[in-house]
């Protein structure tokens, strides 16, 4: 899979050797269409390779339509219910790949992400796909069809996939490249922001709590959308964990972030039914749900000279909605995840096919729709790799 220097004819050509465009290469070819991956970088599937702490959480057992973000969203139930977790599971088990569930749902690799990309490249090789690496789009036209204008030469084809995916870890070569082909055609743009990513103290909340890095905990959080009980990190410039990267996907600026530090458990209870009712029954009581550090901060933060029923009712109500109005997010350098993308009302939600632009097609990243935390994102890819793939 190297590079071609000469102009060639293809029936599709696809932009960007991720996982949607590997997925959508492989059902084409399958198919029995000529079929060449331009990828601007030196390798195949760069962001495959760093995913899930190296091991590629690549899908989610329990994956339904709720567990992605689009203005409409409806428009993945189609993809997703025609290509399945249990059909990536079967071409994982084909080609002996161990893999293993950690959290609910989510599977990775036993070894390495490095299979998941060798086996990708293996079914592009299968199908007769070639995937040309180093080949970075200057230009597309539309000209009997489309033309890809790389340095050192010109793909032509009737059909182009755009799989170039989001804005996030520009480091590992995102680009808007994707959009910027959409609206070259006219196609409409749903405004894009890091998701999966932290969130940044506002300026009172940092002298607080930034001291407090590295301290977690189990909590509930919910930031203008669902409620994630999982882990927060609280870090030197704001807070991270699962719980708050699920909510950051939700979260528009000027909105709070509602945390639930003690989820379903009533904190004061013992102290409300004791005597004496002194701060150090109370800091007692916090410890065992919070850990030493955060308990003794957030007392001291919340003092009371007498702890009476209502102030005990407030304590435990304010644990139970730590209300923080975060100032911003780390930025795409630190997201997952791109939210927004190419409208879905531009689509087709079958073959991801441009409704206005005969041939032109979109997939994976790319696409209004973002997946939760959890191998959502990468069944996406597959799912609407796969649609394209198979309409081509």
């Amino acid at each position: 899979m190297g590079r071609d220097n000469a102009n060639e004819h293809f029936d599709v050509l696809i932009a960007g050797a991720g996982a949607a465009g590997l997925m959508c290469a492989i059902e084409a070819g399958k198919r029995g269409r000529r079929v060449a991956v331009l990828e601007h970088a030196e390798r195949a599937g760069k962001k495959i390779l760093i995913s899930g702490g190296g091991r590629c959480n690549f899908t989610n057992l329990h994956c339904r339509p709720d567990h992605f973000i689009s203005a409409n969203p409806h428009f993945a139930k189609s993809a997703l219910a025609r290509y399945t977790p249990q059909d990536f599971i079967a071409l994982v088990e084909k080609h002996g790949i161990k893999y293993h569930e950690k959290t609910v749902g989510q599977l990775f690799c036993d070894r390495a992400a490095h299979e998941i990309t060798g086996m990708l490249e293996a079914e592009c090789r299968e199908a007769g796909v070639k995937v040309i690496v180093g080949a970075r789009i200057r230009e597309v036209r539309r000209a009997d069809g489309f033309v890809a204008a790389c340095d050192s030469a010109e793909f032509r084809a009737p059909a182009l996939v755009v799989a170039t995916g989001g804005l996030s870890i520009p480091k590992m070569g995102a680009t808007a490249f994707g959009y910027d082909i959409a609206r070259q055609f006219g196609l409409k743009i749903c405004k894009t922001n890091p998701g999966l990513v932290p969130l940044l103290w506002g300026a009172e909340d940092r002298s607080k709590y930034c001291d407090l890095a590295g301290v977690s905990a189990e909590v509930a959080a919910a930031a203008n959308g669902p409620t994630f009980r999982e882990g927060m990190l609280i870090t030197h410039r704001g807070l991270s964990g699962p719980a708050v990267l699920q909510a950051s996907s939700y979260w528009k600026e000027g909105v709070p972030i509602h945390i639930d530090l003690a989820p379903e458990r009533d904190v004061l209870g013992t102290v409300r039914e004791g005597a004496g009712r002194t701060s150090a029954q109370v800091r007692s009581a916090l410890q065992h749900v919070l850990p030493k550090r955060f308990a003794t901060r957030w007392l001291e933060l919340h003092p009371s000279d007498t702890w009476s029923n209502t102030s005990l009712d407030e304590f435990e109500r304010e644990l139970h909605d730590w209300t923080l109005f975060p100032s911003g997010t780390e930025g795409y350098d630190k997201a997952e995840v791109t939210t927004g993308g190419v409208d879905t009302d531009e689509l087709s939600s079958k073959s991801m096919e441009s409704k206005k632009v005969k041939g032109l097609f979109f997939v994976g990243e790319v696409v209004d729709v973002t997946g939760q935390l959890g191998g959502f994102n990468f069944q996406w890819a597959w799912a609407s790799g796969a649609a394209a793939g198979r309409s081509l």
